[in-house]
């Protein structure tokens, strides 16, 4: 056996000792940010005071959903004047063409470097759609990588239910080029599809460059993050060593939008601390 010399011996104690008092040994290193779902209809009513409440809660990154008819340069205005980045948005399937190029062209502009689609409709969830699904996504991908953005998709609950004893999911995951398409897991949907997220964070190291922070309570309920049963600790440092990149938290029915993501945010940095 070699010899520890004493210089590794030394840097070796502080880490035994984390171990010793059951502490995690990975924080999440990365900033806390926002889906602009969460406060649609603020955002709606009020662009940029909304996204001044945000950055003012401490949140550095957003994702969008949607851009309430704002210009893309305006958009990256605002941004920079709140001290903020957008890493991504969300837009419906694509269409390769010309609408496809101005959605590339539309997040260059703003700052994106992914663009994530979600929703399917009900009538398209069979198992010949999901193999079509994987398909596109493969071919829109590759459109994507020559402009230098990163397609990817984002999961519901739906996705886990299976058909013809297949896992709609496993298959995107199976047919879908980890080069071309990265995935987003919604940690909630996930969970509330009967799985588990760090059973997918481990067995499919990086495939997931996003987190959608959301938590489940005992009823299956949708609440904000840390009033729920998910393990953030290990959530964020399993997800930070499968080569998770961006987080962000989200309610898609706060009672009170503002003070849920704020009680998010808040708790994320007490977890972290």
């Amino acid at each position: 056996m070699t010899p520890i010399n004493r210089r590794e011996f030394l840097s070796a104690l502080p880490a035994a000792g984390a171990m010793l008092a059951g502490k995690s040994l990975v924080r999440w290193n990365g900033p806390i940010g926002v889906q602009l779902y969460t406060v649609r209809n603020e955002m709606q009513k009020d662009f940029s005071g909304t996204l001044r409440r945000v950055a003012r809660i401490g949140f550095r990154e957003v994702e969008f959903a949607g851009y309430f008819g704002h210009d893309p340069k305006e958009i990256r205005a605002e941004l920079q004047r709140n001290g903020l980045t957008a890493p991504s948005a969300h837009v419906p399937i694509p269409v390769l063409g010309k609408e496809w190029d101005k959605t590339i062209d539309d997040a260059l502009t703003i700052g994106h470097r992914y663009i994530i689609t979600s929703w399917i409709d009900q009538k398209d969830r069979t198992i010949p759609k999901y193999h079509s699904f994987a398909a596109l996504f493969n071919k829109v991908g590759e459109a994507c990588r020559k402009r230098g953005i990163q397609f990817g998709f984002h999961n519901h609950d739906f996705v886990f239910f299976p058909i013809d004893g297949m896992l709609p999911y496993d298959l995107l995951l199976r047919e879908t080029d980890p080069a071309l398409v990265t995935m987003e897991m919604d940690v909630y949907w996930l969970k509330k599809g009967g799985k588990d997220p760090l059973d997918y964070l481990r067995r499919y190291p990086g495939r997931f460059s996003m987190l959608h922070l959301k938590d489940i309570d005992a009823a299956g309920r949708m609440v904000d993050v840390g009033k729920g049963v998910l393990p953030w600790r290990e959530i964020l440092r399993i997800g930070q060593s499968a080569g998770v990149k961006h987080v962000f938290v989200e309610h898609d029915e706060p009672p009170d939008p503002f003070a849920s993501i704020r009680d998010s945010y808040r708790y994320l940095l007490r977890l972290n601390a």
